[in-house]
């Protein structure tokens, strides 16, 4: 005899299913906040949703129906004798300013995620993928947001010196090459802290690479250069002493091809460092681990299918440390150390051959 579903926890899953629409929702509003400047004219000090809309300069009634959601959502504190919101200092800190711990940018993520919803619900059924062009050029601004922050905050302070003597050898003089470099404000802020350096960011995106140039140019940069260019081949007369790589291989067509090429570009004391994120190979071992759902997800929305779109490995964005060990030994590697990233959600590879 068929076992009829245990009501108590058909009602829980329910909730619980719930709670995920909701969070959907509720990133939709902070990319609203973030986009509008609410949290900023939030943060300046309680007020009503009249003074909050008159500091951010907005209509007042969609100012009143956003904050209402950001007060039952539990980001905003809501008053009912004075009728007043209130930002908490600490949801500040992960909502304004320009700390790496300003996490407001990452909201972009869903809404431009789900503009590719259908495309990829056909590749269910016919298999392949959506193409990396298909997602530019909001894809571009995304990763330029989510990124930007955590650059100007990490880095110089924590990506870099987890290579031991790196600093050192950067302020010396060294060139340095960064694959996928997006919109380049790694290479620019790399720069500009070691002017005795020289940087090259690589990149097929056409129209990152022109902005990654734009932002040299502003900042008066002489030693940061950008190429269009696959980085299965990087040129084959150059040798690096550095080369980096961040949040960049596991989407790649190629990644085999991209790491050969990384460590044939190296100079004999050369050091690879990527930066890629904090996951097992193996999904049992991913169960407890609170980012993994979003991996996952974001993979199935971008990460896989832009590679499978050109017939590539589509490793996921959890392909995870032992695959990665897998793929950097291959490569020829012979020396490869795995770090914890400043923050929970990435892992640093060191690798030498």
């Amino acid at each position: 005899m068929e076992q009829l579903p245990d009501r108590k926890r058909v009602q829980e899953f329910a909730r619980k299913l719930f709670g995920h629409y909701t969070s959907g929702i509720l990133t939709l509003m902070v990319d609203i906040g973030q986009r509008t400047g609410l949290f900023e004219a939030a943060a300046k000090g309680g007020g009503t949703s009249q003074q909050i809309a008159e500091r951010a300069g907005l209509n007042e009634r969609y100012v009143r129906e956003w904050l209402g959601a950001m007060a039952t959502g539990g980001i905003m504190e809501y008053d009912a004798a004075s009728r007043t919101f209130r930002l908490p200092a600490e949801h500040a800190v992960c909502l304004t300013g320009t700390s790496s711990r300003n996490l407001a940018a990452g909201s972009q993520g869903v809404a431009m995620l789900a503009k590719r919803l259908p495309r990829v619900a056909e590749c269910f059924k016919s298999g392949g993928g959506v193409p990396y062009s298909e997602f530019r050029p909001d894809f571009t601004d995304y990763m330029d947001a989510s990124w930007r922050l955590l650059y100007e905050g990490l880095l110089v302070k924590g990506f870099l010196p987890a290579a031991k003597g790196l600093p050192e050898r950067l302020a010396a003089g060294m060139r340095v090459a960064d694959l996928g470099c997006g919109t380049g404000h790694a290479i620019n802020l790399m720069a500009r802290e070691y002017p005795r350096s020289r940087f090259v960011g690589y990149d097929i995106a056409a129209d990152a690479i022109e902005r990654a140039r734009a932002e040299a140019r502003a900042m008066g940069l002489t030693n940061a250069a950008f190429e269009v260019a696959d980085v299965t081949r990087l040129p084959a007369e150059t040798q690096f002493d550095l080369i980096t790589s961040f949040d960049a291989i596991h989407d790649q067509r190629d990644p085999a091809a991209v790491l050969r090429s990384a460590a044939a570009a190296l100079a004999p004391d050369g050091v690879y460092l990527a930066l890629e994120p904090r996951a097992s190979s193996n999904l049992e071992e991913n169960l407890a681990n609170p980012f993994a759902a979003w991996m996952y997800g974001v993979s199935v929305l971008h990460c896989m299918t832009v590679s499978l779109a050109e017939g590539g490995a589509g490793l996921g964005t959890a392909w995870g440390v032992q695959t990665a060990r897998q793929y950097l030994a291959a490569a020829g590697f012979t020396s490869v150390e795995v770090v914890e990233a400043p923050g929970p959600q990435n892992s640093i590879y060191i690798c030498r051959r």
